[in-house]
C-alpha cells in the first residue's frame, strides 16, 4: 500500500536506484492480488446477471464475494489495525475498512468488493507515480559510476568506486563519466557537464584545475588526482540536498497535513449523523419512513468519497516533481517550502562579480609611480596577493610567469574586509588593495585615479604610493536577458550591490536596465542597503550572490540563491536555492519553475475538493451509488496524480 495519507500524512522521499528494484518487486504482490479480485468480482457480477441458478444462493454470493474480497481487503484492514493500535484511528485505511463491511452488511457485494479493490487499484497507481518520480530523480541525479580505473603499482586496476582512497589517481578515458572528484593532472580535457549543470556546452578543464564526479571526458583520456571520498563528492552532496528537499514542506502540504487530521474524523462523524439523524427524525414524526438500510448505504457511500488520498498524495507529489523539473535545469532547491516562496519574490538583489559579471578578471594595464618600474609594481602586488583567493587577486598573480615570481615569502600577512591585504615583503610593509585602504593608513595618491571607471589595485611600499594595477570584469553573455525576463516573471525591483567602484557599478546597471546600482560597498555596507530593502514588509526579497563572500545576505533574504554553487560547501549550507552553472538566466526561469509548481498544485486542490464536495452532496441526498462515489475518489486521485507529475516534462 502508497499508505499516501496515513494520520494526514504523506511522504515522498526520493530513493537509491537499489531501492527502485525493491519498489518494482513490490508492487507485483498487490497487483495480482486485485487482479485475483477482479477477476472474481467480474465473474460474479456475469453470474448475477445472467440468473446462474447455483449463484442465486445467498450463502453461495456471500462466500464467492469474500473469496473476491480478502486479496485486496485484508492488507487494508490490516493496516487499519495497526493503525489503531497506534491511535490513529481517523486514517484513509479505517475509512475503507468501515464503508466495505457496511456495504456487506446491508447485503451490497459487490459494492463492497468493488469499494476495496478500486481503493487498492488507485493506491497502485499512487505508488507507482511515486516510483517513477524517484527513478527519475535517481536517474537524472546519479551518475557516478560504480567501477573506477585506478593507477596502482601493478597496472590499471579496475575496483569499486567506492574502494578508491584520496590521492590515488584514475584514469578516465573517453565517454567514460569522472567516478570521484579530483584535480586534473593531464595539459586539458573537455568534459560534458550535463548531468551536473544541466549544460550541454562541453567544459574545458586545464591541469590544477577541479574535475567533478558525474562529468564525461569527450574528446581525450584523462588523469585524475582524487581529492575526496566517493561519499564526498560534490555530486553526492546534491543527491543529499534533493533527497532532503522533500522534508522542508510547502504551507500548502503543511495545511493539508494539519487539514486531513481534522478533516478525517469529521466526515466520519458527519456519516454517523447521516444515519442517525434521520432516525431520530422518525421518532418525531411517525409519517417519515426510515429504512435502516437505505441511510447507512448513503452515509456509506459519504465515507467512501471523503477520503482525503487525492490531496495528500498529489501535492507533496506535485512540489517534488517541481524540485526534480528544477534539478533538471541546473537548478537545486533545498524545499518544496522554498518552490513556493520563489513565487512570492518582488525584489532581486543581485551581486555584481560573479553574478552578472564573469568574474574572471584580466590585468589591463600597470600604471607605476615615479621611483618604480612596471615589472618592481606587478611583482611586489602579485607576491601578496598570492595570499588570497580573490578573483581579482588570482588575475594578478596569473598574469605574472611563475618562474618569474621570486621565492621570497610575504610575512605578517593581514586581510582588511572589503580593502585589501597588508604584509611584510623583504622588510618592507607593502599594501596592495582598493582606495579605501591607502586613505585608512593616511597615504595620499592621484585624485585622477579615482575617475578610473575599470578596477584599479592600489600600491604602497613603505607608506609611499607606488602606482595602480587597471584590471577588467566582462558581463556575462545572458545577463541583460536575464534582468528582461525577471521583469516579465513579476519582478518589480531589480538592485545591484558591489564593493567595486561606483562608476563601474552605475555602467554595468546601464547596461543591464537595473533600477538602482550601490557600488562601494563593504560587506557590512551590502548588509546595510539590503536590511533597508527588506524592512518594508511588502518587499519579499531574494538575493543572489556567489555563496562565498555573501553568505550573511544570503542568509537574511526570503529565499537566498547561490550562483555557480557546485562543489562550494559555503553556497550549499547558506542558500535556498543553489543554481550549478554561472548563468543568470536561470534565476528566472527558477520563478518559473515554482510558479508552475504552485499552479499544478491549486489545480489538484480545487480540482478534489471540487468534484468530493459535489459527490459528498449526491451521496447524502441519496442520488449517488457506492460504484459513481468509488470511481469519483479513484477517478480524481489519478487526475491529480497524472497533473502533479506532468510538470517533470513541462518545458521552462
Amino acid at each position: 500500500m502508497a499508505n499516501c495519507c496515513s494520520n494526514g500524512s504523506c511522504s515522498v522521499t526520493p530513493a537509491t536506484l537499489s531501492a527502485n528494484k525493491t519498489d518494482k518487486i513490490s508492487q507485483k504482490g498487490p497487483i495480482t492480488r486485485a487482479v485475483i479480485s477482479f477477476v472474481l468480482l467480474i465473474g460474479g457480477i456475469t453470474m448475477s446477471a445472467t440468473n446462474i441458478s447455483f449463484f442465486e444462493n445467498q450463502w453461495v454470493r456471500l462466500v464467492w464475494y469474500l473469496i473476491a474480497y480478502f486479496p485486496v481487503g485484508i492488507p487494508v484492514l490490516k493496516e487499519a489495525w495497526e493503525a489503531m493500535k497506534e491511535k490513529d484511528i481517523f486514517n484513509e485505511f479505517t475509512l475503507m475498512s468501515i464503508a466495505t463491511i457496511g456495504a456487506f452488511f446491508i447485503g451490497e457485494y459487490p459494492e463492497g468488493v468493488a469499494v476495496m479493490l478500486f481503493y487498492s487499484i488507485g493506491e497502485l497507481f499512487q505508488q507507482a507515480a511515486v516510483n517513477r518520480a524517484k527513478r527519475n530523480i535517481g536517474a537524472l541525479l546519479d551518475v557516478r559510476p560504480e567501477k573506477a580505473s585506478v593507477i596502482r603499482d601493478n597496472g590499471i586496476e579496475t575496483v569499486l568506486s567506492e574502494e578508491v582512497s584520496v590521492g590515488e589517481t584514475v584514469e578516465v578515458k573517453v565517454g567514460e563519466r569522472v567516478p570521484l572528484d579530483g584535480i586534473m593532472l593531464t595539459d586539458s580535457g573537455s568534459f560534458n557537464t550535463s548531468a551536473l549543470t544541466g549544460e550541454s556546452v562541453p567544459r574545458n578543464i586545464k591541469k590544477e584545475e577541479e574535475v567533478l564526479a558525474g562529468m564525461i571526458a569527450t574528446d581525450s583520456v584523462c588523469r585524475i588526482k582524487v581529492t575526496r571520498p566517493f561519499g564526498q563528492s560534490a555530486l553526492a552532496r546534491i543527491l543529499e540536498l534533493v533527497q532532503n528537499a522533500t522534508e522542508r514542506k510547502a504551507p500548502a502540504e503543511q495545511f493539508i497535513r494539519k487539514f486531513a487530521r481534522i478533516y478525517t474524523p469529521v466526515v466520519t462523524m458527519l456519516a454517523v449523523l447521516i444515519v442517525v439523524l434521520p432516525w431520530m427524525w422518525s421518532l418525531i414524526d411517525p409519517e417519515f419512513m426510515y429504512l435502516f438500510n437505505d441511510w447507512l448505504y448513503r452515509g456509506l457511500v459519504f465515507l467512501v468519497i471523503s477520503c482525503p488520498c487525492a490531496l495528500v498524495i498529489s501535492i507533496p507529489l506535485g512540489y517534488f516533481g517541481g524540485i526534480g523539473a528544477a534539478s533538471r535545469q541546473g537548478i537545486l532547491f533545498k524545499g518544496g517550502n522554498y518552490l513556493d516562496a520563489i513565487t512570492r519574490i518582488n525584489t532581486v538583489v543581485l551581486d555584481k562579480t560573479g553574478t552578472v559579471t564573469k568574474g574572471v578578471f584580466e590585468v589591463q594595464d600597470i600604471i607605476p609611480e615615479e621611483g618604480f618600474s612596471k615589472e618592481e609594481l606587478l611583482h611586489a602586488v602579485a607576491i601578496v596577493e598570492t595570499q588570497s583567493n580573490h578573483p581579482i587577486a588570482k588575475a594578478i598573480v596569473s598574469s605574472v610567469p611563475k618562474e618569474r615570481i621570486p621565492f621570497a615569502q610575504p610575512v605578517n600577512v593581514k586581510e582588511v574586509a572589503g580593502q585589501g591585504l597588508e604584509a611584510e615583503l623583504d622588510g618592507k610593509k607593502i599594501l596592495a588593495g582598493n582606495m579605501k585602504l591607502l586613505e585608512t593608513n593616511g597615504i595620499a595618491y592621484p585624485p585622477e585615479v579615482a575617475d578610473i571607471p575599470e578596477t584599479t589595485v592600489l600600491c604602497a611600499v613603505d607608506g609611499k604610493y607606488a602606482g595602480y594595477i587597471v584590471v577588467a570584469d566582462e558581463l556575462k553573455e545572458d545577463a541583460k536577458v536575464a534582468v528582461e525576463e525577471l521583469r516579465k516573471a513579476g519582478i518589480k525591483d531589480i538592485v545591484m550591490l558591489s564593493g567595486d567602484k561606483q562608476a563601474i557599478v552605475s555602467k554595468l546597471a546601464g547596461e543591464l536596465g537595473i533600477d538602482r546600482a550601490y557600488g562601494d560597498l563593504l560587506p557590512e555596507g551590502k548588509v546595510q542597503r539590503f536590511e533597508e530593502l527588506s524592512i518594508n514588509p511588502g518587499n519579499k526579497v531574494s538575493f543572489v550572490g556567489d555563496g562565498i563572500n555573501d553568505a550573511p545576505v544570503l542568509a537574511m533574504s526570503d529565499v537566498g540563491i547561490a550562483m555557480g554553487g557546485l562543489g562550494s560547501d559555503v553556497a550549499i549550507e547558506t542558500a535556498d536555492v543553489v543554481i550549478q552553472t554561472d548563468q543568470p538566466v536561470k534565476i528566472p526561469m527558477a520563478i518559473r519553475i515554482g510558479k508552475a509548481t504552485r499552479q499544478i498544485v491549486i489545480q489538484n486542490i480545487t480540482m478534489a475538493f471540487g468534484v468530493k464536495l459535489i459527490v459528498l452532496i449526491l451521496g447524502a441526498g441519496g442520488l449517488a451509488t457506492l460504484w459513481e462515489a468509488v470511481f469519483a475518489d479513484v477517478g480524481v486521485s489519478l487526475l491529480a496524480i497524472l497533473n502533479a507529475i506532468r510538470i517533470m516534462r513541462k518545458k521552462f
